[in-house]
Parts: structure tokens; C-alpha cells; sequence
């Protein structure tokens, strides 16, 4: 599998990334067991780069990935965790929140999210997110959904990155955000060297190739897509559908569908063009897909391996359903990565 450095640092990322937050029981509970094969199978299908979160089930997703990786040399792969949300502990016999899940997440409520963009608040996650890990140095670390604490995000957190970056307990730092404009001004403002940009690249969304793109790209910097099926709109476009979380507008359901009706035409499914388009673009280090089990995993990896002729995406535009007039189509070839 391809891979490419993030920024101007030596942290390689391959082109498909596993997104943990499913294996930290999101929307439904995984087995162990399964979210243990998850990780192998992705491992198997040339996988390297991990990306999980202290917010993703109360530190679930943390501790299994890094019991997963655990028999793995240290050097064979990189990880990615994010800081902005303290874990604090709860007394025991906690409530069960309502619809069984916390925040999207069903497990025990044996903590509390605590929003923390202070120095010491991101110094003491990366510090918790180690212990839960296994490890004695992270790879990435993202402030995560800093958009309503722009103040302490700049201000605070941000700066204590760059020190952790200094002192070598982080390899590379960054903000991970479901909207662009904030990113851009990361890149713009500050010496991140990567961001994380989550439903903004997408064959639905093409909002991050106004300006997000075309700075990352000019400053030498790197993007890692996420949500690439906006939720699961283009994964399966079908009434009652989620796209961003809640139920796929009707317009943007009725694209999707017209979308995979020229995709099919081609003999491609309508995921494998929606991951080749968010990987295209030459800022684009990796698309990030979030995956439960080691079918999903070998799904999506199969997809990436999928050739897409240039008739398909010549139908797309033709028939307007392309995001942008110069929306990336395809993949780039090796030398370009």
C-alpha cells in the first residue's frame, strides 16, 4: 500500500487509514474479539496507519487498538490520538444514558467528557491517551473539534503541541474538524503538518477544495480525509440513509442515488469512486474509513485497488454531479504520491 509523509516531518501514513472510532462501540457494541480481527485484517491488507480518539468510547477504542497492535514492532506503524476532551472518572453505578448510547457511543458510563484546550489539559491527555495506548510516544495528535474554543485552541493548545512536537513525544501535530475555514486558518496561522478534515472532500461535499485544499497543498502541508461517505449516504444511498449524522435531505439523497446509477453503469460501485475522489487530490495523504469489522476493512482496501475508467468520471461531470468544476477524479499514479 502507498504511503506518503505528513508535512515536512518524517511520520508516514499509508494512503488507507483505520479509523478506530467503530471499534469504540459507535452507534452499536463490537466484540472484542471482532474489533481484534478488524485491526488484523487491516494489518493484512498492508494497512499502517491508526486513528482513534480519547472521545471514542470513553477510551475504548484506545485501549483495544492498542492491545491489537501490542505484538506489532513500534516502528512498522503510526498511530494518531486527539486531544480537547478529558476523560474524568464517575462514581461507580453511573445511569445509563438515554437509548443506551453516550454521546453515539454504547458503553458504560464510567467517565465524563470534559472539554480542555488548556496547556496542561492537552498535556495531560496526551499523558492518559499513552497509558490507555501502550505507548511511550504518539505519532499525530490532533485538537479535536475545537470549534467553539478558538480562544484556548490558538492560545493554549496549539502552542503546547508544538512543545510536546519538540520534545519528541509527538511526531506531528494538527486539528481534526468537520468544517474548513477553522482548518485553514490552522494552516494559515500556525506550523501544524497535518489536518484532518472530516465530510468536507467528499463526492457530495466539495466545500474543502475553496480554499482548505489549495492552501495545504501551496504550504506543503498534508490532509488526511475522513467521512468520505458522508456518514453512509454514498456508502448505501437509500431512503433513511445518514448523511452527517442524520437523515440523508431529500435532494442530496436523489444525487447519491443518480451518482450510483453511472457508476454501476461502469461496473463500479459508488464507495470506490467516492474514496478514489477524496485521495486524488495531491494535498491528500490518506482517506481515513472507519470500520468494525475485517470484511469492512478488506472491503474498502479492495476498492482502493479498484481501476475506475476515465468514461466514468467523464459521465459524472457530464451529467453535473461532480462537487466542483475541478474536482480530482481518479487516483494519482504512484509518482505522484
Amino acid at each position: 500500500m502507498r504511503r506518503s509523509t505528513l508535512g515536512r516531518t518524517a511520520v508516514e501514513v499509508t494512503e488507507l487509514s483505520f479509523g478506530a472510532a467503530a471499534i469504540g462501540n459507535l452507534f452499536s457494541v463490537v466484540d472484542p474479539e471482532q474489533a481484534d480481527l478488524a485491526v488484523d485484517a487491516a494489518w493484512d491488507e498492508g494497512v499502517r496507519h491508526f486513528d482513534t480518539a480519547p472521545h471514542y468510547g470513553l477510551g475504548l477504542s484506545e485501549r483495544r487498538l492498542g492491545a491489537a497492535l501490542r505484538s506489532r514492532p513500534r516502528s512498522s506503524y503510526t498511530l494518531s490520538t486527539k486531544v480537547g476532551r478529558i476523560l474524568d472518572p464517575l462514581p461507580a453505578g453511573a445511569p445509563v444514558p438515554d437509548g443506551g448510547l453516550d454521546d453515539g457511543f454504547a458503553v458504560p458510563v464510567t467517565h465524563r467528557r470534559r472539554w480542555d484546550f488548556s496547556a496542561d489539559g492537552v498535556r495531560r491527555s496526551i499523558e492518559d491517551s499513552l497509558g490507555r495506548l501502550g505507548l511511550e510516544r504518539i505519532d499525530v495528535a490532533y485538537l479535536h473539534d475545537p470549534d467553539d474554543h478558538a480562544e484556548a485552541a490558538f492560545g493554549e493548545a496549539y502552542p503546547a503541541l508544538e512543545r510536546l512536537r519538540d520534545e519528541g513525544v509527538v511526531g506531528a501535530i494538527g486539528a481534526g474538524m468537520n468544517q474548513t475555514a477553522m482548518l485553514t486558518r490552522f494552516l494559515r496561522d500556525t506550523d501544524v503538518d497535518v489536518v484532518l478534515c472530516a465530510g468536507r472532500h467528499t463526492l457530495l461535499d466539495g466545500s474543502a477544495l475553496d480554499e482548505l485544499l489549495p492552501e495545504a497543498e501551496a504550504r506543503g502541508r498534508s490532509v488526511v480525509v475522513g467521512g468520505v461517505f458522508n456518514s453512509g449516504l454514498l456508502a448505501d444511498p437509500r431512503p433513511g440513509a445518514p448523511y452527517d449524522y442524520a437523515a440523508a435531505p431529500a435532494a442530496l439523497l436523489e444525487r447519491a442515488l443518480r451518482m450510483k446509477a453511472v457508476t454501476e453503469a461502469h461496473g463500479v460501485p459508488l464507495r470506490a469512486a467516492a474514496l478514489h475522489h477524496s485521495l486524488a487530490h495531491p494535498a491528500v495523504a490518506s482517506v481515513l474509513v472507519g470500520t468494525r469489522s475485517p470484511d469492512e476493512v478488506r472491503d474498502a482496501a479492495a476498492l482502493l485497488r479498484t481501476p475506475l475508467p476515465s468514461a466514468l468520471w467523464d459521465d459524472l461531470r457530464a451529467e453535473g454531479l461532480l462537487p466542483a468544476p475541478g474536482a480530482p477524479t481518479g487516483s494519482r499514479a504512484p509518482e505522484e504520491r
